[in-house]
């Protein structure tokens, strides 16, 4: 499997948070040549690998597909689009970006910046509200073409960088998906001990809805939430990040079964994957603290892709932590028990 292939496929598409569609189409078609049913539920993208058997466990592995990204939420007299935010940005870094307005049509703009000449030397960073997007167009124009509630994304298409470092928009969590495929490619045609879930799920970046909905309807024993994680960057404090390079991290938390973890690690052991323990005191901030509440509860636990500068449009991973993310899940798949 070409990996880079995979993610320019996957980091092709919008997908801002709430409107995943275009995204879940380009998932759907990559699941369904592993699994034996694929479908879409209420927005997410749901593939089943095996039959449920008395005694053996159904695992669910999830990745979410939406992106940070904006909404429109008004047309200035003058021609400038205004924008809510629609998941975490930060907005220092906003100004000068490129971006897409998904409206009737696509619309290209960039998000106005005042030139340092005109600034006198002040300093002020702007609000999600007080950012607007320039795209040369009229107001009149523009009415024909886009409307409060129309998503925005970044355009920033996927660079590979040095070595097998790349750059791009919504890599979280579209590495995750890319780690989850490659684990089904790896396990194709062998017999498990489990059957299997796979969920691409909706609007993880704003409220988690897509995978508390996915959860409550597949009714796993075990999920595996697939997310990105804090790398290590220049000037980062290495205590609160991993590394690149030296695989994937799994979630330790109280918030966790300590089972499901400790089941992962003798995986990455047994058949030598290199991993990194992710220690976090509570909530894990991703799918998996949704999922340990779903319904009598289910047995949860994380598997996370180090990446660098999370929630911008130059998100960086190492595609070599995303192909080990990819044996570990296959691991854990061929060993996997009860909870």
């Amino acid at each position: 499997m070409d990996l880079l292939n995979l993610l320019e496929q996957l980091t092709a598409v919008s997908g801002v948070s709430g409107s995943e569609n275009s995204i879940a189409a380009v998932a759907q078609e990559l699941l369904t040549p592993y699994c034996d049913t694929v479908e879409q539920r209420q927005g997410n993208v749901i593939g089943i690998l095996g039959e449920r058997q008395s005694g053996k466990p159904h695992v669910l592995l999830d990745a979410h597909m939406d992106q940070v990204g904006f909404l429109v939420t008004a047309i200035t007299e003058d021609g400038f689009v205004r924008v809510g935010n629609a998941g975490g940005l930060d907005c220092r870094f906003m100004p000068a970006q490129r971006v897409v307005i998904h409206g009737k049509q696509d619309v290209a703009g960039v998000i106005c910046c005042m030139p340092p000449h005109l600034q006198n030397g002040e300093e002020h960073v702007l609000s999600v509200t007080e950012l607007a997007i320039d795209t040369g167009y009229t107001k009149e124009e523009l009415e024909q073409l886009v409307e409060a509630g129309d998503t925005v994304s970044f355009d920033m298409p996927l660079v590979p960088l040095q070595s097998d470092f790349v750059c791009s928009r919504s890599l979280d969590d579209r590495c995750g998906i890319a780690s989850i495929l490659y684990a089904l490619f790896l396990i194709q045609g062998e017999e498990l001990p489990c059957s299997c879930s796979i969920l691409f799920s909706t609007q993880e970046e704003t409220s988690e809805r897509g995978a508390t909905i996915g959860a409550y309807d597949i009714e796993p024993d075990i999920a595996l939430a697939v997310d990105v994680t804090f790398a290590l960057e220049h000037n980062g404090d290495a205590t609160k990040c991993g590394s690149m390079g030296k695989g994937p991290m799994i979630g330790i938390s109280p918030s966790l079964s300590r089972k499901v973890t400790d089941d992962l690690i003798a995986a990455a052991d047994a058949e030598k994957i290199a991993w990194q323990p992710e220690v976090m005191s509570g909530r894990t901030g991703t799918n998996a603290d949704c999922f340990s509440v779903t319904k009598g509860g289910v047995c949860a636990g994380t598997v996370s892709i180090p990446l660098r500068y999370m929630h911008t449009p130059a998100e960086v991973i190492q595609i070599s932590d995303v192909k080990k993310t990819g044996e570990l899940l296959a691991a854990y798949l061929r060993r996997c028990g009860t909870c």
